[in-house]
């Protein structure tokens, strides 16, 4: 028997890009890069083990936004374009770098991203959807669910029924799309507040996760720390996450990603060649964007002109060795655990998964070697999901995890500061009012279930916390202040448009064309339950 286990949780998400109005959107191209750089290099991982008849198992979120997207055939159709450019550019660049000291990279791209597109469109027919619902059913996954547009919950707790619409429209549609309710939910930003777990508790949940502090400073303490899940009083277990496996991983300066050897993410061909060259590669106004080929290695701390040739070879050499590490790592962690707890220890270790292959490129290859290394060279741990520890431990101390999430400082601030205050207000407004909506009109058809259904859609999408973020970090201000704005404003105008009794059709066909997330919405999910939680104290 094992003397301890580790959860391994990837949480992958992306917010909702669409844009059905422009044929060369930049912001989509967030999709179409994590597809190539991390979803499409972990499913073919995850291909190759089951191949093999590797036993393991892992947890991951699949986001609303994240399902839709895949599902999206206006945004499938767009990333076959874009992937078979990048195809075409690889082919030039093999061509290019010939006698040089990049042509074994360049030969490496052009392979891997053919290797993309039979995998995309010959094996899974364009819905990667398909391939983890594959994972799932062969039982090496857990899937689980976020909020359905990845709305800060904590700061949404002004209106309960506007949490409980974010996780219910998020239950429905994993259902649809992966067969089976998810048993758990990664929050958004790992954010807790009391009387969130009341609502998942309602939604059929049974699981969550918070960063270390959510769980060490429940009240009532807990006994075991972070090596064993606590359930709150609603009977919701929360999981909480171990900093050590985690900062090992996540950390470009403590962490493997930092490794000299392994490939520097910054120094990309569409910022390095010729635009007269990369112009057709890149955004057709000129814009210079990442192609995801690279050439250098982190090599040091040095400038970026003064990086080193990359060596994909001894890249993967460091990425076996580090695997190794972690291994060992954790089962030195549960050897002396096992000496305090008179159960196994379960260390959980999330992390988002664009580290594995966007921002860490050799991140799929350390998850592929850590996973046989556990499966073959070791007796100490064995890989579980949250659902597998709640089996066999079900009986847990009960204690309310703290406001906490897993952004800067613990709490938060990274998304109710200075530069995304003012988001808040309209938000909490504009829930009130679809609250009132769904309260005035009940089980309503026809025109008007429409209406009210797409209102819902554009509130969800207005809450997203990624707007917050991107406000919040400086990066894409505008884009995130245009996109909360224009929600809102679409709101407000099919509000007055329902109350008014004069619904504008016209207009809403295009907004069911532009923001079609969530086809199966029921705003009902808004209507007021006396049973649902009061605002707690963040």
């Amino acid at each position: 028997m094992s003397k301890g286990y580790l959860c391994l949780v990837l949480h992958a998400h992306l917010p909702y890009v669409r844009h059905p109005e422009h044929e060369d959107f930049l912001e989509e191209k967030w999709l179409y890069e994590a597809i190539t750089e991390t979803y499409i290099p972990l499913i073919q991982v995850i291909d190759r083990l089951i191949e093999d008849n590797v036993l393991f198992r892992l947890t991951i979120t699949l986001s609303p936004p994240l399902l839709s997207m895949f599902t999206d055939p206006l945004l499938q159709e767009r990333y076959v374009r874009h992937l078979s450019k990048l195809i075409e550019l690889a082919d030039k660049e093999e061509s290019r770098t010939y006698g040089g000291p990049f042509h074994e990279v360049a030969l490496m791209y052009k392979k891997s991203l053919r290797d993309t597109f039979s995998t995309f469109c010959d094996r899974y027919n364009r819905n990667l959807v398909s391939a983890f619902k594959n994972f799932q059913d062969e039982n090496r996954l857990e899937i689980i669910t976020c909020a359905a547009t990845h709305g800060y919950l904590p700061l949404m707790m002004l209106n309960p029924e506007a949490v409980r619409a974010q996780v219910k429209t998020a239950v429905d549609l994993h259902t649809r799309l992966l067969g089976k309710p998810p048993a758990g939910i990664w929050l958004p930003e790992c954010a807790y507040a009391q009387g969130v777990d009341e609502i998942l508790k309602e939604c059929g949940l049974k699981f969550f996760f918070t960063d270390s502090h959510g769980v060490l400073y429940a009240s009532h303490r807990p006994r075991f720390g972070i090596f064993a899940p606590i359930y709150c009083p609603s009977g919701v277990a929360a999981f909480g996450r171990d900093m050590e496996s985690s900062k090992q991983v996540w950390s470009a300066q403590e962490g493997y990603p930092g490794d000299y050897e392994y490939r520097e993410f910054y120094r990309d061909i569409g910022f390095d060649l010729d635009l007269d060259y990369i112009k057709p590669y890149i955004h057709p106004d000129g814009i210079r964007t990442h192609t995801g080929i690279k050439y250098y290695k982190i090599t040091g701390k040095v400038d970026l002109s003064q990086k080193e040739p990359y060596n994909p070879w001894r890249a993967d050499e460091k990425a076996a060795q580090h695997a190794g590490n972690f291994m060992f790592n954790r089962q030195q962690q549960i050897y002396h655990l096992s000496k305090l707890m008179e159960r196994p220890p379960i260390i959980v270790a999330p992390y988002d998964a664009e580290l594995f292959g966007h921002w860490w490129f050799e991140g799929p290859r350390w998850l592929d070697y850590l996973i046989r290394k556990i499966a073959f060279d070791q007796e100490v741990l064995e890989m579980v999901t949250p659902s597998d520890y709640l089996q066999r431990f079900s009986c847990n101390q009960v204690a309310t995890p703290c406001s906490s999430s897993w952004g800067n400082k613990g709490y938060h601030e990274v998304w109710l500061c200075g530069a995304n205050d003012w988001i808040y207000r309209h938000l909490h407004m504009a829930a009130g009012m679809m609250i009132t909506l769904a309260n005035k009109h009940r089980n309503a058809g026809g025109l008007y279930r429409r209406a009210l259904n797409q209102a819902a859609r554009e509130l969800l999408l207005a809450q997203s916390s990624d707007w917050a973020f991107i406000m919040s970090t400086g990066t894409m201000v505008e884009y995130a202040i245009k996109r909360s704005k224009n929600h809102l404003l679409n709101f407000l105008r099919l509000y007055k448009e329902i109350q008014g009794g004069h619904i504008d059709e016209g207009h809403l066909i295009h907004l069911e064309n532009s923001n079609n997330i969530f086809p199966d919405i029921d705003y009902n999910w808004y209507a007021t339950r006396v049973d649902l939680p009061k605002a707690a104290s963040i």
